[in-house]
């Protein structure tokens, strides 16, 4: 065994009590730090897996028709009067070559083509407003996995098939093998057999969206061979602006990020990440100032024998690191303690708050990054408050210790 770690483990073992508070204070600590971290980290998981369960990273549309000078007074040729014209469902022009551009647009994972629009439903004499989705199963799934929402039925969209959701079934008394009436603008009803019921556990969206093919929404919306928007999925998630920024550049279409749509919902999250940090920075100055007081009192109280090691050759060097070594176990003992302290803290909270599914209320993050940067947070403090205690050791004058020892 080196020298060093000799005395290191000698002096550590001499103040048990001690070395044993500030063991329980690193654990605490730290498991305070992985208790908050994995906790605000699954909330924010959890939040935006919901989020972009039911919207695309990015949308692309045609752009907005504007607005247009228009006469005010038939008998005065100079007046005229700017009017915006009524916003309709349009096509983007050449959105075949569009898709193909944003296929090979860096950052792009997946894109789907859709016509969306707004419609009505009726069963007998109850008729409730909707969003219809028109899509493509199989290219949609790659952008937003719709399948895994479904809760009754199966997710077939051919012909005249629809799928709708929880609340709308509901409140048309429709289900699977049901059949409701479609509206769309004065156009005559077109009649949807109800494949499935899905519930994306949001009302607004489980009352109002319907899915439909592709096909079918072009012919309800007069859009033959056309679609009104292009969904994208990118490889990050939080990149969603700076890829929209990109689209908009390329195509001069207007592409709008989830990030853009939910502007409230990222100041949150973002609003939970700074909280979690200022907790964890105070957190880690209490475990530092512990650490470095325990040392600094040890310095003082193995002063005597600090001297003799001094006067019998060890180096001021040797010192140095014994000291270091005792922060750097401190530290490291003190992270595993602190480890099984939040884990146990996350598993239990996580149990005791449970949906009616059975499914967690607050979801915990536990991965193998977060207890790596524990460790090494842990570590890195007890090395920093070692150093000036092991200074001090250093620069002690062996015969002046000796002598009023």
């Amino acid at each position: 065994m080196p020298f060093e770690l000799f005395i290191a483990l000698r002096y550590l073992k001499d103040g048990r009590l001690q070395t044993g508070l500030i063991l329980a204070g690193i654990g605490v600590g730290v498991g305070v730090i992985i208790f908050l971290s994995a906790l605000i980290t699954g909330l924010q998981q959890s939040i935006v897996e919901r989020t972009l369960g039911s919207q695309p990273f990015v949308v692309v549309r045609p752009p907005e028709e504007m607005p247009r000078a228009l006469a005010s007074d038939p008998a005065a040729l100079n007046a005229v009067e700017t009017q915006r014209p009524p916003q309709r469902i349009r096509s983007i022009t050449g959105w075949e070559q569009v898709e193909a551009l944003l296929q090979k647009t860096p950052g792009v994972v997946a894109v789907a083509p859709t016509v969306s629009g707004p419609a009505i439903a009726v069963r007998g004499e109850a008729a409730l407003a909707i969003a219809i989705r028109g899509l493509d199963i199989e290219a949609y799934s790659a952008v937003i996995d719709v399948r895994k929402r479904l809760v009754d039925g199966v997710f077939n969209l051919s012909g005249f098939n629809a799928v709708v959701g929880t609340e709308l079934a509901r409140k048309l008394g429709v289900g699977v093998g049901g059949r409701l009436r479609i509206q769309t603008g004065g156009k005559p009803e077109t009649v949807y057999t109800v494949a499935g019921v899905f519930d994306y556990r949001n009302t607004d969206l489980n009352e109002r969206l319907v899915f439909v093919s592709l096909r079918g929404a072009q012919t309800l919306f007069g859009l033959e061979g056309g679609v009104s928007s292009l969904e994208i999925r990118g490889t990050e998630i939080f990149g969603a602006d700076a890829l929209a920024d990109e689209i908009r550049d390329r195509t001069g279409l207007i592409a709008e990020s989830w990030m853009a749509r939910n502007g409230d919902l990222l100041v949150g999250l973002r609003s939970q990440s700074s909280s979690s940090v200022m907790i964890q920075v105070f957190v880690i100055l209490a475990v530092a100032l512990g650490i470095a007081s325990v040392l600094a009192v040890s310095v003082v109280q193995k002063a005597r024998e600090i001297g003799i090691l001094r006067a019998t050759g060890t180096r001021a060097a040797s010192v140095t690191r014994i000291f270091l070594l005792q922060g750097a176990m401190l530290g490291t003992l003190g992270s595993l303690l602190g480890i099984a302290i939040g884990t146990a803290l996350a598993l239990l909270f996580a149990r005791l708050a449970t949906n009616p599914d059975g499914s967690p209320t607050f979801p915990v993050a536990l991965t193998g990054w977060l207890y790596a940067r524990s460790v090494g947070v842990a570590l890195t403090v007890g090395l920093v408050s070692a150093i000036v205690p092991a200074r001090d050791a250093a620069r002690m004058d062996p015969a002046t210790v000796i002598r009023n020892g």
